[in-house]
Parts: structure tokens; C-alpha cells; sequence
């Protein structure tokens, strides 16, 4: 018999069976095997591995060194296999890691706070998430779930929707006392923008001009890759951030940032999509789950 004709899985469970029950007789009960096929197969799995595993006796099964060390591998092994095919399941319950990637604006404000509600839902499950506004490759970075906003670009992936958040232009009270607050596209032109430093679905800043919407280019003072850290600018007074409503609505009602310019605010949206690899096969249970709990949980 060929090396790759052997199972060993096979014949690890039915020695470990033989070993935790006592004997041949009661593994063969087991694993619905006889009594001399079981022995047949650990004399087989001795003369293969050149060692001699247990030392036979009418009552009971005694491990030799070496089949002590091969019992304790063999279950570790098994655990390991029983594991993965859990993880590869989709019928299972959800259990496993799940990455996932998202800006850190939608992390911090929309995902952080359901992190909670989520792992008492699914407590197999643990989650590794990484902040990112740029968009990554999933397969190369292993990413389970990507969370992004406008559609997608690639085919082979499928995206779930999650809700759609409206834009807004805000500054702090401290900014506008020093540099007066815009009420024109005109005015913007005096007035220092902050932007992201990385192409966006739309290009500029939207806005109603003479009856038209005009996308206003953007020239920013500073450029940004990350949406969080604009808000934290604008926060701190260093000029006009045009973000997603969900980042900067518990600062709007506390009076730290102000909406501007919201006469000529087209009301544009942008959507947010859950985004994963699709291979046409089932989900694993894990993902599933998350899908699922993000489109019934996610609120913009």
C-alpha cells in the first residue's frame, strides 16, 4: 500500500479510541470494526512506524514510551482536523476568527459600538479588525470582510448593503469665529479645505450653484487619508471637512463641529456596503453570521 493510500487519520482514531477505552474489543465496538480487524491495524500501524506502540495483555492495554508519545500527538491532530472542519462548515454554528477591514471612521462610530451585542450573539467567534480608508486586496491581506463605501469595481466580489449616510461640510465654532463661515461656493475659495489624499467615487465637493449641482475641485491646505483623522482636524480648528453624517453626529449635537453651507448641500448619500470574496460555494458560518447581524444592526 502506497504511502498516500493510508489513512492516518483513520487509524489515529481507532488507536486512541483502543487507548481511552482500554482495548481492542471496546474500540472495535466503537468504530463498528471487529476485535482482530483493530488489532490488524495497530499491528499494521506498529510495523510502519518501526516502533512497538502498546504491550498487549488479556485485561488491558499498556503504552510503551513511544506509544504514549504517538497516543498524545494523534489527539492533538484529531482535535486539529475537528476543528478546521468546523471552520470550513457552513452549517455549523459560527465559531472561528473573522477579519475584517473597514475606514476607521465607520470602525470607530458604527462597528466598535456593536462589537459587544455581537460576540454575546456568536462567543466562538473572535474578530481582528484593521482601520484602513485605503482599499485592500482581500485575498492577499486575508480579509473576510471588507466594509466600503460606492460600488464596486471589482467582479469577483459580492457586496451586501448596509445602509446609506448623507454628506455634510462642518467646521468648529473656533474656525468660523476665525475665519467667518462660508455661505457661497465663492467663499469657499478663502477658506482652508481638508481632504482626502487618495482618489474618491466622486472627485470634489458637491454643491448647488445658480440651479446646477457643481463638484467644487478640491485644493485642501491638507490632504488626509484617513476620514477619522479629518475630523480630529476640524475638531482641533484647522478648517472645513466634508464627511459622512455617521462620523460627525454626536459632535454636531454637542455644539463641537457645525454644518455649513447646508442651503447649497445637494444631500448627495454614499452607500456602505459589507464586502466579501464570492466563489460560488456557502459562506462559513462565521461570515454568515456577521453579514447578517451587520445588515439587521448597522444604523447611518
Amino acid at each position: 500500500m502506497s504511502r498516500q493510500d493510508i489513512n492516518r487519520s483513520g487509524e489515529m482514531e481507532v488507536f486512541v479510541r483502543a487507548v481511552e477505552l482500554g482495548g481492542f474489543t471496546a474500540a472495535a465496538r466503537a468504530c463498528r470494526m471487529t476485535p482482530s480487524a483493530v488489532s490488524k491495524l495497530v499491528a499494521r500501524l506498529e510495523a510502519r512506524l518501526g516502533a512497538r506502540l502498546v504491550n498487549r495483555s488479556t485485561r488491558k492495554l499498556h503504552l510503551t514510551p513511544e506509544g504514549s508519545a504517538f497516543y498524545e500527538r494523534s489527539v492533538s491532530i484529531l482535535a486539529d482536523i475537528a476543528e478546521a472542519e468546523r471552520y470550513a462548515s457552513a452549517g455549523e454554528q459560527a465559531a472561528g476568527p473573522i477579519r475584517i477591514n473597514t475606514s476607521a471612521s465607520f470602525g470607530h462610530h458604527v462597528l466598535a459600538p456593536l462589537v459587544s451585542e455581537f460576540l454575546a450573539l456568536n462567543p466562538a467567534v473572535t474578530l481582528d479588525i484593521s482601520h484602513t480608508d485605503a482599499i485592500v486586496d482581500l485575498v492577499e491581506d486575508r480579509t473576510d470582510v471588507a466594509i466600503r463605501a460606492g460600488p464596486l469595481k471589482n467582479s469577483s466580489l459580492i457586496a451586501r448593503k448596509l445602509g446609506v449616510t448623507r454628506k455634510v461640510i462642518v467646521a468648529s465654532p473656533t474656525y468660523l469665529k476665525r475665519a467667518g463661515e462660508p455661505k457661497s461656493v465663492a467663499d469657499l475659495k478663502h477658506h482652508r479645505r481638508i481632504g482626502f489624499s487618495y482618489a474618491r467615487s466622486v472627485q470634489g465637493w458637491p454643491l448647488r450653484e445658480d440651479g446646477e449641482t457643481v463638484a467644487l475641485p478640491i485644493s485642501p491646505g491638507v490632504q488626509v487619508g484617513d476620514g477619522e483623522a479629518m475630523r480630529y482636524m476640524a475638531l482641533s480648528g484647522a478648517g472645513l471637512v466634508r464627511l459622512a453624517t455617521f462620523t460627525v453626529r454626536a459632535d454636531i449635537e454637542a455644539g463641537r463641529l457645525v454644518p455649513v453651507l447646508e442651503e447649497i448641500n445637494p444631500g448627495d448619500i454614499e452607500e456602505f456596503y459589507a464586502v466579501y470574496i464570492g466563489q460560488g460555494g456557502p459562506l462559513p458560518a462565521r461570515v454568515r453570521a456577521l453579514l447578517d447581524f451587520l445588515a439587521e444592526r448597522v444604523s447611518l
